[in-house]
């Protein structure tokens, strides 16, 4: 008993939301209101009748997509009754609600959504998969629960006017009315091997935000070998 009043302060929380922070790395969902698709692999814990798939493309059109893109997102579906607990490397979580509304996300920062919200892959402008090393990104739109990551504390820039810049990899979301694209800094020291090592940055214009990350991002070593798309990373090889 004295062990278990010691650990009184990580009790389950409760908030009557279908989606909720259990503490700021450990995301709790109510599947009793809600089915969601997760990232692969992001399960911690689970109480219930609780089922999980592999999901797939969601049609032909993004299958097709994957495996010309290599788009990395691998989701399951988790369904049942119950409560399900995702996490991700203990990556912080952010919650947003979209209301009608519509996001573009980084699909390595991108943790949970539930059924409500559906999802394409987009091209940034101006760059080729072979350059930008895949430059694609996930655009969710609906209404719903959406659950992101982030390697550290995220910053929110306003834009309004003056574009901003920022690392592929750091960029986490950003609104809908902005507009990307890619800045090359390619020069002689770059080719020799002595550039600052920013040679690739986004573009995000236009009027509204972007949430960034204070990191290029966690290396999944497990996934490298499949970057360059096609059928590997279409089938999780």
């Amino acid at each position: 008993m004295a062990v278990e009043q010691a650990l009184q302060e990580f009790r389950e929380t409760e908030s009557g939301e279908a989606f909720s922070l259990q503490n700021h790395k450990l995301l709790k969902v109510e599947l009793a209101a809600v089915t969601i698709q997760a990232k692969l692999g992001s399960m911690v814990a689970y109480q219930g009748d609780v089922k999980f798939e592999r999901a797939g493309s969601g049609g032909m059109s993004r299958l097709m997509k994957k495996m010309a893109t290599g788009e990395g997102v691998k989701l399951m579906t988790v369904s049942g009754t119950g409560e399900v607990f995702l996490a991700d490397h203990a990556q912080e979580v952010h919650l947003v609600k979209l209301d009608n509304d519509k996001i573009t996300v980084n699909s390595s920062n991108l943790l949970a959504f539930d059924s409500g919200i559906d999802w394409d892959i987009r091209k940034v402008e101006g760059a080729s998969g072979v350059l930008a090393g895949g430059l694609f990104n996930l655009e969710l739109s609906g209404s719903g629960w959406v659950a992101l990551l982030s390697d550290g504390p995220p910053m929110l820039l306003q834009l309004k006017g003056d574009p901003a810049f920022a690392d592929p990899q750091a960029a986490i979301t950003w609104s809908s009315a902005v507009k990307t694209s890619v800045k090359t800094d390619m020069n002689l020291k770059t080719l020799i091997g002595r550039g600052s090592g920013e040679t690739l940055q986004m573009e995000f214009a236009g009027d509204g935000w972007l949430l960034v990350q204070p990191s290029e991002g966690r290396v999944d070593v497990g996934s490298t070998a499949s970057r360059g798309g096609g059928l590997g990373n279409l089938l999780g090889g």
